[in-house]
């Protein structure tokens, strides 16, 4: 079964095409404009983009919002993850601004969550939700994986989603959970 997913991020697409060999997960055929994110929760910004983007294919698509919560900031980065450090952020910058926010924070918990919206011919169908538990070291290690992942400590792994080969984090990631159940309720849809 071809299902499209919505994103430019090369490593979300990696992640979404190792969790589902069986599936042939494909990136939107033509460039296409991304919309601008207003929704104040993962779920409404994921649904926005499915329907948005399901636009532009025939059949399934799936789009994505996930990001980072961290307790002591009240949940933030949040939504705002990707653009925390500001609508051109990197990686590094996102991460130096997260670093700087908790410098003096005892309370390092924190969550990775990905909310997955699946549309067909542009429909809402479904949403998925999963989340990981973890906490915020006070410096980057590893260079592995992408985003907030070099600071994201995983107590079951005794390290960080950056030092843990892909193939173990997508076991347990927050994306991992939601891909999997949306994979299983397509491979229900397909059977009957």
């Amino acid at each position: 079964m071809t299902v499209y997913c919505a994103t430019s991020n090369p490593g979300k697409l990696r992640e979404f095409q190792l969790a589902a060999p069986d599936f042939d997960i494909r990136s939107l055929p033509s460039k296409v404009a991304a919309p601008e994110e207003h929704g104040s929760t993962f779920e409404e910004n994921a649904v926005a983009k499915a329907e948005y983007y399901g636009g532009f294919v025939d059949g399934y698509l799936f789009a994505d919002d996930s990001g980072l919560e961290v307790d002591a900031l009240g949940g933030a980065p949040g939504v705002h993850s990707a653009r925390y450090a500001g609508e051109q952020a990197t990686d590094e910058r996102n991460n130096a601004l997260l670093l700087e926010r908790l410098k003096h924070s005892a309370d390092r918990t924190a969550r990775f969550v990905c909310v997955i919206a699946l549309v067909k011919n542009a429909k809402p169908v479904k949403t998925f939700r999963g989340s990981v538990e973890g906490r915020i070291l006070d410096a980057e290690r590893g260079s592995g994986g992408f985003g907030y992942d070099p600071l994201f400590y995983y107590e079951p792994f005794g390290c960080t989603f950056g030092e843990a080969p892909i193939e173990d984090k997508m076991k347990v990631s927050h994306r991992a959970q939601a891909l999997d159940a949306m994979f299983t309720f397509l491979r229900s849809t397909a059977s009957t």
